[in-house]
């Protein structure tokens, strides 16, 4: 983390920046879209990776953020990601017109509070609200979009500081 007490998205591990993305990516698609069962859960993902959290991890700071990406298994991470890309793009092959302007069903709101996958930390618990105040058109261009854009680019400043 050679950015640790940098603002912006650039103080976290490359790590933490992939778990993050394909958590909040799967909880979209499966809680608030399809309102089924997420890929994490149903292919055992947390043990694979070995992950100590289920959430999305904005409650994580600095060191936190070092230490959970240390407990990663990488590999398992990857697969992690295929699956939740593989069941993204099926959603995506899926969707008619129509359901570009369906709202979040108030359920599925309270199916992510039951869940625990976003922390009550006020540095996460607001996405709730955001999310769920989102049809599916808004929830394509963020998270799907926008939000893997500055990830990625966080990402590659990281990795480029160690060129």
């Amino acid at each position: 983390m050679p950015f640790i007490n940098a603002n912006g998205y650039h103080n976290k591990s490359v790590a933490y920046s992939i778990w993050h993305m394909f958590r909040i990516e799967d909880i979209v698609v499966h809680t608030l879209i399809l309102g089924d069962e997420q890929v994490f859960f149903a292919e055992n993902f947390k043990q694979k990776i070995g992950s100590p959290i289920i959430t999305i991890g904005n409650e994580l700071v600095k060191n936190e953020i070092r230490d959970f990406s240390n407990t990663l298994d990488i590999s398992a991470l990857y697969e992690y990601c295929t699956a939740v890309k593989t069941s993204t793009d099926k959603l995506l092959s899926e969707l008619e017109y129509s359901d570009l302007k369906r709202k979040i069903a108030p359920e599925s709101r309270q199916n992510l509070i039951e869940s625990g996958c976003v922390s009550t930390d006020e540095n996460a618990v607001w996405l709730v609200d955001y999310w769920c105040g989102k049809d599916v058109k808004g929830l394509i261009k963020m998270p799907f979009s926008r939000h893997l854009i500055m990830h990625t680019a966080a990402s590659i400043r990281i990795k480029n500081k160690f060129r």
